[in-house]
């Protein structure tokens, strides 16, 4: 099949009612379902003699079936030279066709749509008449001269306010005022008017137009796409419209070991539109193209500027009504104004978020809150417990595709159930601890040995001809595994009965004014492992350790793919108990509380570090100490200069107290006040002297301890 040879490509924009007469529909064929919500149908056929080829397609998928609308043939020889298909029109645009108000929604009622056919060629048919001609006007309420006395015991109207009149009440009626093929001006009141046919074909169609675009359902009706091809050709025509999302379900049905298990697939399909299929191709496609939707079948009109002569000139001429006598003293104009288009714009703006560190005050080193708990290490590796997964699922293209083995036939607006997979696969039944003392779960070990990728969706399981329970998957490639929880498991019982635990400190490294410790946490874990059923079982357990661990001491160890977490596995014989006993190493860090000379030494004592990282450790514990002793003697003099700023305050209220009646024991007060000013000025320069020193002390130390990383 290849695309065919386009020739001249021609829209016919106008409502013409050549889609009315007998069309030829080409068959649906193939019907290709998405996950994002769209579908691609084909139909195929041949170009028939006599009858245009149409495309029946709802008004709502106008835009996605021009959008991609491909045409094919299998020798690539037929040429189309255009599709034809009736004009989409906004109702804002409908309304102004039909003659209407454009007030959003305003309800459309008699008199108004009588209005809008002002001028029009109609029919009428009334009582005893029907005439041809020119309406004239629709005269209404109080712009009617066409009134009638009833009697008050006889009144029935829907004038909203008759007026009485002695016994009666007059009654304006609604008339039509018709300029006659005979040039007769003729008179009809609206309730004895049976009928009002335009007679112009072309307001019919744009009234036409208009119902199409108001109708509450006008996006659900059919627009019909007329090729224009030769006739008597073979031709296939794809296009992509907006589909209900198929959805999976799985039966799986355990066998009596691993590779006996059979899975079966069905999908959920829906047919939303019209039209029956019939021995329709049905293809499931587990991927997901971009699509989205695009305004293209309707008629687009761009803004232009309004420019206006200098001197505004009337379209009304002056004298079309009346003389020059009667215009004397009367004001001629008309105002011109101009409706412009606004615009306006979304903008978006994306957030985003910063970290700053503090070095806190002098005096300390990296000093602040960490994290008491301990994470994986960067620095140490000791194991990759992820080694031990499956392979990672392989796909061989970006969409995987599932084609029904036999043509669906569907009823227009109706749902199906039905299958797209029957296979085996492999499995194992566990028993699924994810703590040790829980109730375990029944579960299934379930590898995607199929070779195609499986959909999400829920999962039934059937073991010993009998229910097991029920759970879902998320979307598995071939070769991946995923662990299905189905139920509770009474007969497999896991009881933990020790655990000791063991750290020893392995590497350290400054990070961000920080440091950071790296240890080996060892764990050793006795477990007891009961088995009541009849028949052998394995027993698995969810590990609470970082991936990046060793374990030893399980018959076999897993991972949980979808999950992120690793499983140590045991092997439990029918009507027994026993004790399980496993090591595990995890590599893990820390930070460091806060540092001080004192815990820097305590650090490198470790005979578990590096030679080179004691020795750093020590020498920036050296530079600490210098630090710490000259802090020591800031808070001395820190003391000392707050007893002297007290002296001297006291001895400037017993000077103020004297006032000017001074005498020797003011003088001595003076120079005393003075001896304690110079005191407080060589305490404050040597604070200030000890916290340089201090200073350089720490800048050493962080010095000293970047070389860790080395």
């Amino acid at each position: 099949m290849r695309v065919i040879a386009m020739g001249v490509f021609t829209l016919s924009m106008s409502a013409s009612t050549a889609f009315a007469q007998e069309r030829n529909t080409l068959p649906l064929e193939r019907v290709r379902l998405y996950e994002t919500g769209v579908g691609y149908y084909e139909r195929s056929g041949q170009l028939g003699v006599g009858k245009d080829v149409a495309l029946p397609v709802p008004a709502g998928h106008l835009d996605d079936a021009l959008k991609t609308l491909v045409v094919m043939s299998k020798d690539g020889k037929t040429t189309v030279s255009g599709i034809d298909f009736s004009s989409s029109v906004s109702q804002s645009m409908a309304r102004a066709l039909a003659g209407l108000s454009q007030t959003g929604d305003a309800p459309v009622r008699y008199a108004e749509l009588m209005k809008s056919l002002k001028g029009a060629r109609v029919e009428v048919r009334a009582k005893g008449a029907t005439v041809a001609g020119r309406l004239i006007d629709v005269l209404a309420g109080a712009e009617s001269d066409d009134q009638e006395c009833i009697p008050k015991n006889k009144f029935v109207s829907a004038d909203p306010k008759p007026r009485p009149s002695g016994d009666c009440i007059l009654e304006k009626h609604t008339t039509l005022l018709v300029l006659t093929n005979r040039s007769e001006i003729r008179r009809f009141r609206a309730k004895e008017v049976q009928s009002v046919r335009p007679i112009d074909p072309g307001f019919a169609s744009r009234l036409g137009s208009a119902l199409d675009a108001l109708s509450g359902r006008g996006a659900q009706r059919e627009r019909a796409l007329r090729v224009l091809a030769a006739k008597g050709q073979d031709v296939s025509l794809g296009y992509v419209a907006e589909a209900p999302l198929w959805r999976s379900s799985y039966r799986l049905v355990l066998g009596n070991d691993s590779k006996s298990s059979v899975i079966q697939g069905w999908a959920l399909i829906h047919n939303d539109t019209d039209e029956d299929w019939k021995k329709v191709k049905v293809e499931l496609v587990n991927g997901r193209p971009d699509s989205f939707l695009f305004p293209l079948a309707a008629p687009r009109y761009a803004r232009r500027k309004l420019v206006t002569p200098e001197n505004k000139l009337s379209t009304v001429p002056q004298l079309l009504g009346r003389k020059v006598d009667n215009m004397w003293g009367d004001e001629i104009g008309e105002a011109f104004g101009a409706g412009g288009m606004g615009l306006s714009g979304v903008g978006q703006g994306g957030g985003g978020s910063g970290q700053g560190i503090g070095l806190g005050s002098i005096g300390t080193l990296g000093h602040g809150s960490g994290s008491v708990g301990a994470s994986s290490s960067s620095l140490l590796n000791v194991g990759n417990l992820a080694s031990v997964a499956s392979a990672d699922g392989v796909e061989s293209g970006a969409l995987f595709q599932y084609t029904l083995k036999s043509p669906v036939d569907l009823r227009a607006r109706g749902s199906a159930l039905v299958p797209f997979l029957h296979d085996s696969i492999s499995t194992r039944q566990i028993a699924l601890f994810n703590n040790p003392g829980a109730v375990a779960r029944s579960a299934v070990r379930l590898k995607n040995d199929t070779g195609q990728t499986l959909p999400a969706g829920t999962v039934a399981v059937f073991t010993g001809g009998g229910f097991a329970g029920e759970s879902a998957i998320d979307r598995m490639k071939p070769s991946e595994a995923r662990f299905i929880e189905h139920g509770f498991d009474l007969d497999v019982e896991l009881v933990e009965q020790k655990h000791r635990t063991r750290e020893q400190i392995r590497l350290v490294s400054f990070e961000g004014e920080r440091l950071r410790v790296h240890f080996v946490r060892k764990h050793h874990l006795s477990y007891r492992l009961t088995n009541k059923s009849g028949s052998d079982r394995s027993a698995y357990l969810v590990l609470p350790f970082v991936e990046n661990a060793k374990v030893t001491g399980a018959d076999r160890l897993d991972f949980d793919t979808e999950r992120h977490r690793a499983l140590a596995v045991f092997d439990a014989a029918a009507k027994k108990e026993s004790v399980r006993q496993i090591t595990a190493e995890e590599g893990l860090s820390r930070w460091h509380p806060k540092l001080t000379s004192r815990s820097l030494r305590k650090l490198a004592a470790g005979s578990t570090l590096p030679k080179k990282q004691r020795q750093a450790l020590s020498k920036s514990a050296n530079h600490l100490v210098e630090a710490e002793v000259r802090q020591g003697g800031m808070k001395k003099r820190r003391r000392e200069l707050a007893g002297i700023e007290r002296d001297i305050s006291r001895l400037q209220r017993h000077l103020e107290a004297l006032g000017a009646n001074q005498n020797r024991a003011g003088d001595k007060l003076v120079k005393r006040l003075l001896t304690a000013e110079d005191r407080a000025t060589g305490v404050r320069r040597r604070i200030e002297r000890l916290g340089a020193e201090v200073k350089v002390r720490i800048t050493r130390a962080k010095r000293v301890l970047r070389t860790l990383a080395r």
